[in-house]
């Protein structure tokens, strides 16, 4: 394990599981912990890349008391961690708000960048506007805060209830929920900031290879948004896990490492 200094005083906890092929940022979604990723790491490890996992700022083991939650600042320090440990260009495979952050890091990065993975990413937005209509609606996460206030821990049990279409076993929901409820109290910033995140131009932009992993059956973002993802990127390109819902990669293991593993290949 290790820290990275975040400044003010404040650490970032990451792990970087060394390794001689294309080195892998493991990116966790939205009050959860880098742990979620031990299986997707393992199979990496095994493959013979490097793999670092990153625990946001407020989540995991990284300390709590940030002031800034925001994706852009999660950005920044997923993009300090690769500058300061990986000596080659990184992908970064960043889940639901991860995805979102892995392409601001990716922007970031600019050529230490290799390519970017976006695991039912919530990019290039995470609610609907006048000319995005997909999402949540702008309004629903007042609705989130107010469910969280009310009973935080009934709330992340309903969350981790939701995550997967496909049936998985109840230590996996319990694994989760013990994740979400783990968070630190400021959380919701980092969601609140992903509300107002609008990525459309970056990916674009984009000079590096995307995959969009997508669950068809996903009810936490809309499929569509991870096509619109692989279709705004010049060198995008978009996998269907049918059945599958907000977490392909508990879900339908192997067949995400599939998707996973053969965009590696072709980088």
């Amino acid at each position: 394990m290790a820290r990275f200094d975040a400044g003010q005083g404040r650490t970032v906890y990451f792990e970087h599981h060394r390794g001689s092929g294309t080195p892998v940022v493991l990116i966790h979604g939205w009050a959860m912990s880098g742990r979620i990723w031990a299986g997707t790491a393992e199979a990496l490890r095994a493959d013979g890349h490097a793999v670092l996992i990153v625990d946001h700022r407020g989540c995991g083991q990284s300390d709590r008391d940030f002031e800034d939650m925001s994706v852009s600042a999660i950005a920044a320090d997923v993009a300090g961690i690769v500058r300061q440990e990986c000596a080659r260009p990184a992908v970064l495979n960043g889940w639901s708000l991860g995805g979102a952050v892995a392409v601001e890091a990716a922007r970031l990065l600019g050529d230490r960048a290799a390519g970017v993975v976006l695991t039912c990413g919530a990019s290039p937005r995470f609610v609907r506007g006048d000319d995005f209509p997909y999402g949540g609606e702008p309004g629903s996460l007042d609705a989130t805060a107010e469910a969280m206030a009310a009973d935080r821990a009934g709330f992340f049990r309903g969350l981790a209830e939701g995550v997967c279409a496909r049936p998985v076993s109840p230590p996996t929901v319990d694994w989760m929920w013990s994740a979400f409820i783990d968070s630190g109290v400021d959380a919701l910033k980092s969601l609140r900031s992903l509300a107002g995140t609008d990525q459309r131009e970056v990916l674009a932009g984009l000079a590096v290879p995307l995959l969009s992993i997508v669950g068809t059956a996903d009810v936490i973002l809309d499929p569509e948004i991870g096509r619109i993802a692989a279709r705004l990127a010049p060198q995008g390109q978009v996998a269907e896990m049918e059945g599958c819902g907000h977490a392909p990669f508990i879900e339908d293991a192997p067949a995400y490492l599939a998707a996973l593993r053969g965009f590696l290949a072709n980088l």
